[in-house]
């Protein structure tokens, strides 16, 4: 292609120079246009020569590139010849090699059919033999058998003289039991039965002692760590002796204060408690009003709405609706962070931001007196203690103390049900996807529900240590002198009860018997069947005390 491509330029070249030095003469003089058409001459001639060197060099070039191929061809053949003889020869010697390996595990295979052979004519051998023994000990058999049979008729004939001497002995004691009979003019049947009646008496009597001594040792050995691990759990917690209670009064500078609270025709009083839904009690109170209302946080509202409007000083209705929207704000605020702080103190970590609303939220809720987030917090503490003393893992510590703070979080809840505490927390649990554990524990504190774990019965025991020790609740007098009442009752139910006093604010119960109608076996056995009967049917924190007591005194006079 490229000696082509040269003489197509080379002509063209020489064709444009023609046409040049046709123009050329015809503008010039007849002497220039000879020596231009010299000239042209002369190019093409040169042309002609240079693409006829151009071609030879091309075909020059094309015979060596021909013969390189052939030769390059040549080589590939020779290596592609080489390269199969020496697969073929490769594929020879492992054909060779399988051979040799199929003819030896051939040759390991024989041999092992011989040994199996072997082996099988050795245990047909011992088969054989143990044939022919079995066979020997089948005759002696036969011959113990024949033996066997002989005794077995030697035995029926003597059976048969015991039995006639058995109906001999037995005619003679229906005899002997009949003269019995006569003689103490009671029958068989009636003996036994004033027997079993003397021997019902007396073991009935032992029975109870047993079982009360078996109780009390048994209360004794396990309850000794139990105790231990109590008190270490109480004297590693130091809480307050006394819990603040939930503030209900307001007190003012002056009386003057009420007027401005009232205002005219009792709008501002009104609108009080319109906005904060509690009753505000203004009676002859000195310098006081009483903030009346079932849920504590309302409580808390209006009395820090009260405490914003006297010290500005400004009451009226709209100032009081500002007033109130900010308090119940910045008490929202102030309980997720009371609940925050609450949780990062105790180290609980993932509890749900409604449950930590309801931790800040117990804040302002009391149980007889008692703050209930101070006691819910005291009683996680206790657990995670109690918990530790008990030798549980840490993971077991952290869901115990997440469930002491949990356990009453149904005090606090916002909706109205006719259910418990206990069972509306262990719903709220549920529904934030509380673990099961945990679920169980806040339920079950108060045993409405059957425990299946044991960190039930340690929130169950902590929660009782929080509630029960000293200064930490307060009682109300009729439920106290109820349960006294009650005490006494139960006591005095029993026959030859004469008096029955609960002493100590109802921890001890002595009772005095008659000594007349009641033994002192039979003493023992009441001061046991009240205290198991107290157990049975009444609620009380602690323990209680129950002393029998029977005293007989004999008077006489001289005259």
């Amino acid at each position: 292609m490229e000696p082509t491509s040269i003489l197509i330029g080379l002509a063209i070249g020489a064709v444009a120079a023609y046409v040049i030095a046709n123009m050329t003469i015809k503008k010039n003089s007849s002497k220039a246009a000879e020596e231009a058409t010299r000239q042209a001459e002369l190019i093409i001639q040169e042309a002609r020569l240079s693409a006829k060197r151009t071609e030879d060099e091309a075909a020059l070039k094309a015979d060596k590139i021909v013969s390189k191929a052939e030769a390059e061809n040549e080589r590939i053949k020779q290596q592609k010849i080489q390269e199969a003889k020496e697969r073929y020869a490769q594929m020879k010697q492992e054909v060779e090699a399988e051979k040799m390996k199929r003819q030896l595990e051939l040759k390991d295979l024989e041999m092992e059919i011989a040994a199996q052979q072997k082996d099988i004519k050795v245990e047909t051998d011992a088969i054989n033999a143990r044939f022919a023994e079995l066979e020997t000990r089948k005759n002696e058999f036969d011959n113990k058998e024949l033996e066997l049979e002989t005794l077995r008729e030697n035995l029926d004939k003597q059976l048969k003289i015991v039995q006639k001497k058995r109906e001999e002995l037995d005619a003679a004691n229906e005899e002997r039991i009949k003269a019995l009979e006569t003689i103490a003019r009671l029958t068989q049947q009636d003996a036994k039965d004033q027997l079993l009646e003397q021997v019902r008496a007396k073991s009935e009597s032992e029975a109870q002692s047993i079982v009360r001594d078996a109780i009390g040792q048994a209360k004794l050995n396990a309850n000794k760590e139990a105790k231990k691990i109590v008190i270490q759990t109480i004297q590693r917690m130091a809480a307050e002796f006394t819990i603040e209670n939930t503030v209900s009064v307001f007190n003012l500078e002056s009386d003057e204060m009420k007027g401005q609270i009232i205002g005219r025709e009792g709008r501002n009083i009104r609108a009080l408690e319109a906005a904060t839904g509690v009753e505000l009690i203004v009676d002859d109170t000195p310098e006081a009003i009483v903030i009346s209302s079932f849920d504590p946080v309302r409580r808390e509202v209006a009395r820090l709405s009260l405490q914003r409007l006297v010290a500005d000083g400004r009451i009226h209705p709209q100032r009081i609706e500002e007033v109130v929207a900010k308090v119940q704000k910045q008490l929202e605020e102030q309980i997720m962070e009371i609940g925050e702080r609450t949780v990062i103190e105790l180290g609980i970590h993932g509890l749900a931001p409604a449950l930590v609303r309801m931790v800040g939220r117990m804040r302002f809720r009391s149980s007889y007196g008692q703050n209930l987030l101070k006691h819910s917090v005291e009683t996680a503490e206790l657990c995670a203690i109690m918990a530790a003393e008990l030798g549980m893992n840490p993971k077991q510590i952290k869901m115990a103390k997440r469930a002491g703070l949990l356990h009453d979080i149904g005090k606090v809840a916002e909706e109205e049900t006719e259910l418990s505490h206990a069972l509306i927390g262990m719903k709220m649990c549920e529904q934030h996807g509380e673990h099961p554990v945990i679920i169980n524990a806040v339920g079950a504190h108060h045993d409405e529900i059957e425990m299946n774990n044991i960190i039930s019965p340690i929130i169950q025991a902590c929660d009782a240590i929080s509630g029960a020790r000293p200064g930490a609740r307060r009682e109300i007098l009729e439920n106290y002198l109820k349960r006294i009442g009650e005490l006494e009752e139960l006591a005095m139910a029993y026959e030859g009860v004469a008096k029955a006093f609960a002493m100590q604010a109802g921890r001890e119960l002595r009772v005095i018997v008659e000594a007349d109608k009641v033994t002192d076996q039979y003493a023992d056995d009441l001061s046991f069947m009240i205290s198991q009967k107290i157990q049975e049917e009444m609620q009380y924190p602690g323990q209680i005390r129950v002393t029998v007591i029977r005293e007989k005194r004999a008077v006489a006079y001289a005259r």
